[in-house]
């Protein structure tokens, strides 16, 4: 008989109250269609760019905002990209706002994702320690989650508390691992410390890391 291999099974970590790491939530065709919807949008005419910070300096990864265009310079949310190069949003594909509402459900949370912000980390990228709060406040206080889907090269995540100071926790977040923050743990300190190499999962680069991060930004 023909040998046929399994999807792993999908394991729910908590790391804090409110903070789960979702192991193997996407299946490789999950991943493949994920990749495929993210190549569509890259050969788009609002491809991936690289967003320079109030300091001047550039991020060390590129992103690529669908719904509304998060705008690295103010910290705010608009429909063009008027920090760059002024041009529309995309909409957030369904099959991807599907992933989210999935993954948010599976730990007893609930978002209704109208902005996804893709960032694409070559072998050298990272992102410093920063708070995801610039939604409204309704949707904070309320403790709307962040999801966030991996794709590609693994990413050692790291996440802490509401305050720089205090201590973080390295979270090794790999192909098709979704990550959760909501509740109590909506406004914790996070970033990506560094890039690990790994699988491509129907992406054209197999040593680059997108990861889709996806937000409500009103109630």
């Amino acid at each position: 008989m023909p040998l046929v291999l399994c999807e792993p099974m999908m394991d729910i970590v908590k790391v804090f109250s409110g903070a789960f790491h979702l192991q193997h939530f996407l299946s490789i065709k999950e991943q493949q269609c994920a990749g495929d919807a993210v190549g569509r949008l890259a050969r788009g005419v609002a491809g991936f760019y690289r967003p320079r910070v109030r300091g001047g300096g550039q991020m060390r990864c590129e992103m690529l905002c669908l719904g509304r265009h998060w705008n690295a310079m103010n910290y705010s949310y608009e429909s063009r990209r008027t920090d760059f190069d002024g041009v529309d949003v995309p909409r957030v594909p369904n099959e991807l706002s599907a992933f989210a509402k999935k993954a948010a459900l599976a730990v007893g949370m609930f978002i209704r994702p109208d902005v996804c912000l893709i960032n694409r980390y070559g072998e050298d990228g990272k992102m410093g320690l920063h708070q995801d709060k610039d939604e409204h406040r309704d949707t904070l206080e309320a403790g709307i989650p962040i999801v966030s889907l991996s794709l590609g090269s693994t990413a050692i995540f790291v996440v802490g508390g509401t305050s720089r100071r205090e201590p973080v926790q390295a979270v090794r977040l790999e192909a098709g691992d979704a990550f959760v923050m909501g509740q109590s743990s909506r406004l914790r300190y996070h970033g990506v410390s560094r890039i690990v190499a790994g699988k491509g999962c129907g992406l054209t680069e197999s040593r680059v890391r997108y990861s889709l991060t996806f937000r409500q930004t009103s109630l």
